[in-house]
């Protein structure tokens, strides 16, 4: 991963020795613009006088303050696997794979601080796509408080974004210490995102208020930043489901994740997603505990915010799930 500098924002992935300057103008040249044209665009969507950062974008890499205890991730989105421009716009596409990429810095109790970008462009999209992917992988960085510092391009058959997230924290929170007698917990209500996507692919629904929020949920899933995590005992992010999700902080933590369908049905939430469910005919407990991908947070602890839906206890893996519900977390090798 290196800066967005004229000589390496080119085709990842390239051998030591290989001039930049022919492979980058192989990776758009077929289109009404250039790779200069596209890095000037970029670097004016994230440029940043930030003090922490001495040396941003324009450079061979960058450099910036960091701290003692540093988190790290990286994720990457295939176009038609983790996102579709028919469905979405650039905009909304550049805030989900930042959200998702925050929200997994949020899971381990840190704040997020920057943001490497690298995407492969296919040479057909039009400068105004490009910048509206930027601009959106802006709108969303800034809402976590993270600042974009560099990353690269490439030219592929599809679109293609990796990001790499950095954060800090004192003392990570991890999957591993939940403890019998601890509250389960979300930050906001799971199964917005999987009703969304049931919309889009069906001829029917999503035209009530809560149908065009869960449409929206699915292309720009809204992240909990104000959620304070300092007593949890262990969290984790909700791009999976919660069925996936519980799993493994009940095998990490060794103790079982007993959930309880009638705190959840309690939810202001959860009324507005069941009248959804009516419209499409579909099981909400499907959509909640199968879901995924709306990067909710998942504790547990005792006297957190957010919606309580359960107990630590004794025993092991995931209990309470209504019968019938099946885990439809995406597996790309199955």
């Amino acid at each position: 991963m290196v800066c967005l500098s004229r000589e390496n924002f080119a085709v990842e992935g390239k051998r030591k020795g290989t001039p930049c300057s022919s492979l980058g103008a192989m990776a758009i040249s077929d289109n009404r613009y250039t790779e200069a044209q596209v890095i000037a665009r970029l670097r004016e969507i994230f440029a940043s006088l930030h003090p922490r950062i001495e040396v941003g974008i324009g450079d061979d890499a960058a450099v910036v303050a960091g701290d003692k205890r540093q988190v790290m991730t990286t994720d990457m989105a295939v176009e038609g696997v983790h996102f579709r421009k028919d469905w979405s716009s650039g905009f909304e596409i550049g805030r989900k794979v930042t959200a998702a990429n925050a929200a997994d810095i949020l899971a381990m109790g840190a704040t997020p601080d920057y943001l490497l970008v690298a995407v492969a462009l296919t040479g057909t999209e039009s400068m105004e796509w490009i910048s509206e992917l930027a601009r959106g992988i802006k709108f969303e960085a800034d809402l976590a408080g993270m600042h974009v510092i560099g990353g690269d391009i490439s030219r592929s058959e599809n679109v293609v974004i990796s990001m790499t997230a950095v954060g800090h924290c004192d003392k990570a929170i991890t999957r591993a210490g939940a403890q019998v007698g601890d509250g389960i917990y979300l930050s906001s209500l799971t199964g917005w995102s999987a009703a969304g996507l049931a919309i889009l692919q069906s001829a029917i629904g999503g035209k009530s208020e809560a149908g065009k929020l869960a449409v929206q949920e699915f292309k720009s899933p809204t992240i909990d930043y104000q959620f304070d995590s300092a007593r949890a005992t262990a969290m984790c992010d909700v791009s999976d489901c919660i069925i996936e999700q519980g799993g493994q902080i009940a095998d990490a933590s060794g103790v079982e994740l007993a959930l309880d369908v009638n705190l959840i049905a309690k939810s202001a939430e959860f009324i507005e997603l069941q009248s959804i469910e009516k419209e499409l005919e579909v099981s909400i407990w499907q959509w909640i505990f199968a879901g995924g991908e709306d990067h909710v947070l998942l504790a547990t602890g005792k006297d957190l915010p957010g919606l309580r839906i359960g107990e630590v206890v004794r025993g092991s893996g995931v209990s309470g799930v209504p019968s019938g519900v099946e885990t439809s977390a995406w597996k790309h090798f199955k």
